[in-house]
């Protein structure tokens, strides 16, 4: 029996250095650089991957982390069917600053049902561990507040949990989707999103 389709958009969020692009592109292209600069609105790549019977086309998107770049991004929040909050391991102001990113996507997606919509936390340089300033246990407590928000501790650079932590919220979104048949009023439709530009290419797999 041929497998379904699904068109998931997910968005990347968290204050500027965290490592959001970083994190996307070890993900979607399994590589990693420390060239690369501040996004200026936002950025998309495309990566496919098959969840059970069905095929998932991830759009993941990158918005800006500087605070002069916020409302460009603010635009491309529409039509999100999941959320990956991104805070630096040895930045305690970048995980402080994680409710306010959390706060403005619902501000602005206006999900009907907020309290489960699906977010991922990740706490990226874990690699930088004798840097570490944010405990995992602070960042527990903080996802076990907000209705027990998966948490994973990740390294752009080296891999580590990267992987596990866009399928989970992948797993979400579509689990999501298919009981709401979209979360957000004025959303674009699964498998149709309006007005975004042509992603890069990427080494996703054939479904």
């Amino acid at each position: 029996m041929a497998s379904r389709k699904e068109l998931l958009k997910i968005i990347v969020l968290g204050d500027s250095g965290v490592g959001k692009t970083s994190l996307m592109n070890q993900y979607v292209n399994n590589k990693f650089s420390n060239q690369y600069k501040a996004t200026i609105g936002a950025d998309f790549l495309t990566k496919e991957i098959m969840i059970e019977d069905t095929c998932c086309s991830l759009s993941i998107w990158d918005t800006a982390g500087q605070e002069r770049f916020h409302s460009l991004g603010f635009a491309f929040f529409r039509g999100s069917d999941a959320c990956v909050l991104v805070f630096d391991a040895t930045t305690q102001k970048t995980f402080d600053n994680i409710n306010n990113w959390r706060d403005e996507f619902l501000l602005q997606t206006g999900p009907s049902d907020p309290e489960n919509f699906p977010f991922v936390l990740i706490g990226n340089k874990i690699d930088l561990e004798q840097q570490r300033a944010v405990q995992q246990k602070q960042a527990l407590a903080w996802c076990k507040s907000k209705g027990n928000i998966p948490y994973f501790e990740c390294s752009a650079k080296d891999g580590t949990n990267v992987e596990h932590a866009f399928v989970t919220v992948a797993r979400k979104a579509l689990a999501n989707a298919k009981d709401s048949n979209g979360v957000t009023e004025g959303a674009n439709t699964l498998g149709n999103i309006d007005d975004e530009p042509t992603p890069r290419p990427n080494n996703g797999c054939a479904c």
